[in-house]
């Protein structure tokens, strides 16, 4: 199944600190996540400013259960950048 994940940081004065300290594991999860198949296409979603605010991804997981599982134990997750989720089954036409 496919999936669009659309994911707001926090919007508090430590939102960016928290966002840069989880990144490199958050990016080097998502690394596996493409190579096996699982993240489709996925980016920073930015602010007026060039600032980095949340997340877009379009990933494939098995079941929306595996897509949970994965979803709680990611960085963005488990350090409180992502505040603000949602998560909508989709049906890609064309994929990169």
């Amino acid at each position: 199944m496919q999936f669009l994940i659309i994911a707001y940081d926090g919007k508090d004065g430590e939102a960016q600190d928290r966002r840069m300290a989880a990144r490199p594991a958050h990016l080097a999860g998502a690394a596996e996540l493409k190579e096996s198949g699982n993240i489709i296409v996925g980016g920073a979603i930015l602010n007026e400013k060039d600032e980095m605010i949340g997340s877009t991804l379009c990933v494939e997981f098995q079941s929306r259960e595996d897509l949970d599982e994965w979803l709680a134990n990611d960085p963005y997750v488990t350090e409180g950048v992502w505040q603000d989720i949602t998560v909508q089954p989709i049906r890609l036409a064309v994929k990169p």
